[in-house]
C-alpha cells in the first residue's frame, strides 16, 4: 500500500499513526491547485483584491476557480459585527453571512459564492469539537495540531471536491503573527507537503511604508514580515507589495534577495484609481502565466478565450478612466464615517455610472443631524440620494426627513432594505394621514404599525432565526418602473437581510394614497419593490432587498442603473432651468 493510499484510509487517528489527513470522497491530491494568500506587516492591504483579480485572469483563460476566505475570529459567520469594525456584512445567495472580501470575489470573478467559500475560527473548532463528542478520533487527545488543522485542510479540499475547481484560490485573514490564524498557516503548510510539488502556490502580500518625512521607500517591515513567514515554513513564490506609489527597482531587489525569490516575482501593487484596474497590473506583470506554470496549467489555458475576456474587460476599464461628467448623489445613513460600511454600494453605484459613462460622486450624509429645517441645505446640489440598509433608531427620523424631502421636490431616490422600510412609514404619516406610523422596531407602542415582523418571523424568534436572509424570488408587477428596470421579466431573483416586513393590513390603505407595491413575495403577502407612478416622481423606488450584493462591473444592478440615469436627466433638467431662468 502507497503511502497516498494509506492515508486516504486512515480518516480518523489512532495510535497506528500520527498522520491525520481525512480526504473527501472523489478527491485525488494534486489534481486540484491551490493559490495561498497571506499578509505581512498589517491587515487591510487588500489580499481579497489581490486574489480575486489574479483568479478572474486564470478564470478568463478557461479554468475553474473558487475562493475561500479563512477568518480568525471565533464568530460563526459575519452577521454580528459591528460596521465600524468590520465593514459591511455581505450575504451570499444561501444566506451565510460574510465579511466584505466575498463581495470582492463575487463582483471580480461575476461568479454566486456558498457557504463553502467562506470559513470562520468557530465553523472550524465547532466541527472539532462535534467530531470528540461523536468519539470519531477513538479516544485520542484532541489537539491543535493534527486534529485542527486537519478540519482546515478538510474544508480546502472539500470545497475543490464540490467546486470542480482547477485551482482554489485561499485568502488567510489578518497578519502573518497574528495569534488566531497561526494555525490556518500550519494547515496550508502541511497541505503544500502533502499535495507535492506543483500543487501550492504561496504568495505574500506585504507593505512598502514611504513616511513623508523621509522621501524614500523603506522595505524593512516588508522584509521583517516576509521573515516572519517563512520561520513558519512556508517559501513564498511571489511577493505583492502594496504601496502608495509604485515600488521601486532597489525596494524589489532587497526584498527578492531577502525572500529567496527571483526578483521577477516581486510585483508592486501601488494604488490605482480603481480596483477593476488590479487585473490589468497583475497580467502586464506576467504573474498569471507565472502562476499557471508553477502549478503546471499554462496548457490549459484558452488564450482565444483569454483574449476576448480580456477585451472585454478593458473596455469596462477603459469608459471608467475616462469619464468627463460627475453625478453627485448622498447616502445617508449612520455610519457615513466608515466607507466599508457600505463598501458594495459604492462598488454598485461606479458599475452603474461607468456604464453611463459619468462619475458618480458619493456625498455623505450623517442623518443623525437632520432635520425638516436643515435639509434642504443637507441635500443641496445633490443629483439622488440613497437611503442605504441598516438597524436601529438613531438616525431614522433624519432619513424620514431626508426622503419627504426627496419625494415632495422630486428628487431621484432609492431605497435599500431599511430605506424601504422608512419610505413607507414616511408615505404613511405624511400622505396616507396615518399620525405616528411606524416601524415597531423603532416604537413598539405606535398606532400604527405599518413596518412590522410578521408572524411567521414571531413564530421562529425564540429559535434565533428570525432574520430573513439569503436570495429569494420576487414577483414584478407588469407595467410599472420595477418591470421596465428589469426588461419585463415576470419575476427576479434578490437578496435579503431583515426582520421587519410591511404589515398586510396597511397594504390597501398605502396603495390607496398612490404608492405602488411592485414587487412581492410569490407565496406570501410580503411586499419587497415600491414605487411612486411616474406622474407622482420621476425615480422613487425602494425595495425590501439588498440589490448591492448582485451588482457586477460589466452587468450593473438595474436599481442602481435605473438611479444614475435618473440622477443624469435630472441634473440636466435643473441645469435648463437655471439657463432659462
Amino acid at each position: 500500500m502507497s503511502s497516498n493510499d494509506r492515508l486516504a484510509k486512515v480518516s480518523n487517528i489512532s495510535d497506528e499513526t500520527e498522520f491525520y489527513t481525512p480526504l473527501p470522497a472523489g478527491y485525488r491530491k494534486g489534481q486540484t491547485k491551490y493559490v495561498i494568500v497571506l499578509g505581512t506587516v498589517m491587515s487591510g492591504l487588500g489580499k481579497g483584491i489581490f486574489a480575486s483579480s489574479l483568479a478572474k485572469l486564470l478564470k478568463d483563460g478557461g479554468l475553474t476557480v473558487a475562493p475561500i476566505k479563512l477568518e480568525g475570529y471565533l464568530n460563526l459567520d459575519s452577521g454580528t459585527l459591528n460596521p465600524y469594525r468590520h465593514g459591511e456584512v455581505f450575504v451570499l445567495d444561501d444566506g451565510m453571512e460574510t465579511d466584505m472580501d466575498l463581495g470582492t470575489y463575487e463582483r471580480m470573478l461575476d461568479q454566486n459564492l456558498s457557504r463553502a467559500n467562506f470559513t470562520t475560527s468557530g465553523q472550524i473548532f465547532s466541527r472539532v469539537l462535534e467530531k470528540e463528542r461523536q468519539g470519531s478520533y477513538l479516544g485520542r487527545d484532541v489537539q491543535m495540531i493534527p486534529h485542527v488543522t486537519g478540519e482546515v485542510k478538510s474544508k480546502l479540499r472539500e470545497l475543490a471536491v464540490t467546486s470542480g475547481a482547477d485551482v482554489v484560490f485561499v485568502e488567510i485573514g489578518g497578519t502573518v503573527g497574528d495569534v488566531e490564524n497561526a494555525y490556518y498557516i500550519e494547515a496550508v503548510r502541511q497541505l503544500a507537503y502533502e499535495e507535492g510539488a506543483g500543487s501550492v502556490c504561496f504568495v505574500a502580500l506585504t507593505f512598502i511604508l514611504e513616511p513623508p518625512s523621509l522621501g524614500e521607500q523603506k522595505s524593512k517591515a516588508a522584509q521583517l514580515g516576509i521573515k516572519r513567514l517563512m520561520e513558519g515554513g512556508i517559501q513564498p513564490q511571489i511577493i505583492a507589495c502594496r504601496a502608495q506609489n509604485p515600488v521601486t527597482r532597489k525596494v524589489r531587489e532587497k526584498l527578492s534577495l531577502y525572500s529567496n525569490i527571483p526578483f521577477e516575482h516581486v510585483f508592486s501593487m501601488h494604488d490605482v484609481e480603481s480596483v477593476y484596474l488590479i487585473p490589468d497590473l497583475i497580467h502586464s506583470a506576467g504573474l498569471d502565466r507565472l502562476v499557471t506554470e508553477m502549478l503546471q496549467l499554462h496548457e490549459r489555458i484558452d488564450t482565444r478565450r483569454q483574449h476576448q475576456a480580456h477585451t472585454a474587460w478593458m473596455s469596462y476599464v477603459e469608459r471608467l478612466k475616462n469619464v468627463t461628467q460627475t453625478v453627485r448623489i448622498g447616502i445617508t445613513g449612520k455610519y457615513s464615517s466608515l466607507r466599508d460600511s457600505y463598501a458594495s454600494i459604492i462598488q454598485a453605484l461606479e458599475h452603474a455610472g461607468t456604464n453611463h459613462d459619468v462619475r458618480v460622486q458619493i456625498e455623505w450624509v450623517d442623518t443623525s443631524e437632520i432635520t425638516s429645517a436643515n435639509v434642504a441645505t443637507a441635500l443641496a446640489g445633490l443629483q439622488g440620494i440613497i437611503v442605504p440598509g441598516g438597524f436601529g433608531t438613531r438616525g431614522f427620523e433624519g432619513k424620514i426627513v431626508c426622503i419627504q424631502y426627496a419625494r415632495e421636490q422630486r428628487l431621484p431616490y432609492l431605497g435599500l432594505c431599511y430605506g424601504f422600510q422608512a419610505a413607507v412609514v414616511e408615505f404613511a404619516r405624511n400622505v396616507c394621514g396615518l399620525e405616528g406610523a411606524d416601524s415597531t422596531e423603532i416604537d413598539t407602542e405606535t398606532p400604527h404599525p405599518v413596518i412590522d415582523i410578521l408572524p411567521e418571523q414571531k413564530q421562529i424568534e425564540g429559535l434565533g432565526g428570525n432574520m430573513r436572509l439569503g436570495g429569494r424570488d420576487v414577483i414584478i408587477k407588469p407595467g410599472t418602473l420595477a418591470a421596465q428596470l428589469f426588461n419585463n421579466a415576470p419575476e427576479t431573483h434578490m437578496r435579503f437581510r431583515h426582520r421587519y416586513e410591511v404589515d398586510p393590513r396597511y397594504i390597501e390603505r398605502i396603495e390607496a394614497g398612490g404608492m405602488i407595491f411592485s414587487g412581492h413575495a410569490p407565496d406570501h403577502p410580503i411586499m419587497q419593490i415600491l414605487e411612486l407612478p411616474a406622474a407622482l416622481h420621476p425615480y422613487f423606488i425602494g425595495t425590501q432587498s439588498h440589490p448591492e450584493f448582485l451588482s457586477r462591473p460589466l452587468r450593473p444592478e438595474p436599481f442602481f442603473f435605473g438611479l444614475v440615469r435618473a440622477a443624469k436627466e435630472y441634473q440636466l433638467h435643473v441645469t435648463s432651468e437655471q439657463v432659462a431662468g
